[in-house]
């Protein structure tokens, strides 16, 4: 066989068939696991259908299929992020299944065995503010109801509303009654979970936190009675604080809890009594066993049955195991996936989880814990594109000042056609979040650029989640510093070891990460450009005070700024907004009109500090978008006008993109 050698080609101009067309479509991951009976059902992106969530089914055959079919968009938006949207239980001998729909956000229930019937509402509609959503549903047929976490909005402001665990239901009568709804417990904490039972139905148990904390700052392991009319009497904290989050709580098969708790400085795994709350950490590491609840129903654990526990652990990246709890012994889960979503179920000996790695996107995965086996059952990873065009990952630590750690994901240009000369151009991605984490796994927007010449470095600076609390605290009141100073290091590094070119570095990340790329542009002059999207820019506007984003983020900037009432000159001298004069380089501004977390306003203010000072930049809006992109033109447009910017800046001439005009 010829092999032909590589052509000299400039970075940037590299012919790739990672089109953005075919990024786009592989967007997002399979989400929300569960078992019904034999079945499998999840969550799925469809980015060619709207955006929507699908629902899918994998039968005890192995077919798949999406029984709701569009417009029906399984998605919740309580605390805006949403949380597990759907639950399902064998009843009469087939499946019934409960969800939200994006749409009007009510519970649906429907047989997907009965296609004839369509799905029917179980929850009313509300005319007050963002309505009534729901979320961290579970199914308890043999009481007749869904339990799920309520929030509802009492007012029109985005803090006007309250969250409660809630019973609706299962035969419609609460369908256009409010009252029909059973409150299981009162409004006492501004954020809980959803109630889990005990195995013997006397009692539940759940977290809940109050601002200014978020869930990751501290939360409290709640535990109460189940009153003989079904609801939950007085409430007793176990565990849990100001300064220890549990980020997840279940009930094991002999009546005791299990929790994720970081009271040692990670989030290990603990049994605590329901009578004492003395807590036993089962497993001792400085390893993570949990991690940020960004979503109501996130599941790093689940316990088996047969006593032991399966986990999700690890430094940075998490992967499974399973965990024998009289001993402290883990068993490592075979198999190349080396990434796992906190989305975990269990039935008999079966685990089922969603896992990728550097080359392979999120699939289903069985663990059989009789046996060892684990196997692909879904969503099973197919090669889009020849895998010679996607990047070599790297997991790497660099040195930020001072000479602390900083983590990387480091990408280098990738291409079996074509090769550079010198060091190649390369673009710093920030995470959202900020208090999250990137993953290390297949991405086909990463290969988008790496595959044309341009290298990516996603930094997991400090205040990112995997590594310990003393990791995640590195922000505290040093948001808009420590961030960009590692991103920042990050950039330099490359550059020292000779992979970066200097004059060819750019900036770009989404929500928080969008505030790091704008804040780099204003407070550092290691880039010459940046892609800023659906970001925060204007600190002073985006708190509960300044009412410019939800509920649940509303008190995020006291840990990551500071209390306003006591620093207001740190929300002022940080906001990109009121450094814009700083901003010497292009830039492009992508923007969800729909967005309530960081609404297009913040993008308005900042265009309107730039005009007329002769910066070149953009601006793209997109109607129907929230935050987070998910309709395939949206990201395809934003895609091909972010290579068009770095054509401009870095000097090369991208192929069969539309050319991205730039104002000043």
């Amino acid at each position: 066989m010829t092999v032909t050698a590589p052509t000299a080609t400039p970075y940037g101009a590299w012919p790739s068939p990672v089109d953005a067309a075919t990024a786009a479509a592989h967007d997002g991951s399979p989400e929300y696991v569960g078992v019904v009976g034999d079945e499998v059902w999840w969550t799925a992106p469809r980015p060619a259908e709207e955006g929507r969530r699908a629902l899918v089914r994998r039968r005890a055959d192995g077919t798949e299929d999406s029984p709701l079919p569009p417009p029906w968009n399984v998605r919740s938006r309580v605390i805006e992020y949403g949380g597990t949207p759907w639950a399902g239980a064998i009843v009469d001998d087939s499946p019934l299944i409960v969800f939200v729909h994006h749409g009007d956000q009510r519970l649906h229930v429907f047989r997907p065995d009965r296609p004839d019937i369509p799905p029917r509402p179980l929850t009313p509609l509300s005319a007050v503010g963002g309505g009534l959503r729901w979320a961290d549903l579970t199914l308890h047929p043999e009481r007749g109801e869904v339990w799920a976490v309520l929030e509802e909005f009492t007012g029109e402001g985005p803090s006007d509303c309250r969250r409660l665990p809630a019973a609706v239901p299962l035969d419609g009568s609460a369908a256009e009654d409010r009252g029909a709804v059973r409150e299981l417990a009162p409004a006492a904490q501004r954020f809980v979970t959803g109630p889990r039972l005990s195995p013997d139905g006397r009692r539940a148990a759940w977290l809940a936190w109050d601002h200014p904390l978020m869930p990751w700052d501290g939360t409290e392991l709640r535990v109460a009675d189940v009153t003989a009319d079904g609801l939950l009497g007085p409430a007793r904290t176990l565990i849990g604080g100001p300064e220890e989050s549990v980020a997840q709580v279940e009930w094991a098969p002999d009546g005791t809890l299990l929790a994720a708790t970081d009271r040692t400085g990670w989030w290990n795994l603990h049994r605590v009594d329901p009578a004492t709350g003395e807590a036993v950490n089962l497993c001792p590491r400085d390893e993570e066993f949990g991690n940020a609840l960004w979503k109501l129903g996130h599941r790093w654990f689940r316990p088996l049955d047969n006593g032991l526990v399966a986990v999700l652990h690890g430094v940075g990246a998490l992967r499974l195991a399973l965990l024998d709890p009289a001993s402290g012994e883990l068993t490592e889960a075979g198999g190349p996936w080396t990434e796992w979503n906190p989305s975990l179920a269990v039935v008999g000996t079966r685990v089922v989880g969603v896992a990728a790695s550097a080359r392979t996107s999120y699939e289903i995965v069985e663990l059989d814990a009789a046996t060892g086996r684990t196997r692909v059952i879904g969503s099973a990873h197919h090669d889009t594109v020849d895998p010679a065009y996607l990047p070599e990952a790297a997991d790497r630590v660099f040195t930020g000042p001072g000479g602390r750690e900083v983590h990387a994901h480091v990408y280098p240009p990738r291409n079996p056609a074509a090769t550079g000369d010198g060091p190649a151009p390369y673009v710093v991605w920030a995470h959202g979040g900020p208090t999250s984490r990137a993953a290390m796994v297949l991405d086909l927007e990463i290969a988008y650029f790496t595959s044309r010449g341009i290298g990516v470095a996603e930094v997991n600076y400090g205040g990112s989640t995997g590594y310990g609390r003393a990791y995640r605290n590195r922000l505290r009141e040093q948001w808009g510093v420590v961030d960009v100073e590692d991103c920042a290091a990050v950039a330099q590094g490359l550059v020292a070891e000779g992979a970066a070119d200097p004059a060819r570095l750019a900036v770009r990340g989404g929500s928080a990460g969008g505030w790091t790329s704008a804040a780099a542009l204003t407070t550092s002059s290691t880039y010459a450009c940046g892609t800023v999207i659906y970001p925060i820019l204007d600190l002073t506007s985006w708190t509960s005070a300044g009412g410019e984003t939800h509920d649940f983020e509303s008190r995020y900037l006291e840990s990551l700024i500071g209390p306003f009432e006591e620093v207001p000159e740190r929300y002022r001298d940080r906001s990109p907004v009121n450094l814009a004069d700083r901003i010497t380089v292009p830039f492009l501004l992508l923007q969800g009109l729909d967005d309530v977390i960081c609404p297009p306003v913040q993008c308005e203010r900042l265009l309107a500090a730039v005009a007329g000072r002769g910066i070149p930049h953009a601006y793209l809006s997109f109607a129907g978008e929230s935050h987070g992109f998910r309709r395939l033109d949206t990201m395809v447009a934003c895609l091909e006008a972010e290579l068009s910017l770095y054509g401009q800046v870095f000097g090369f001439a991208p192929q069969g993109v539309p050319l991205l005009e730039l104002t000043t």
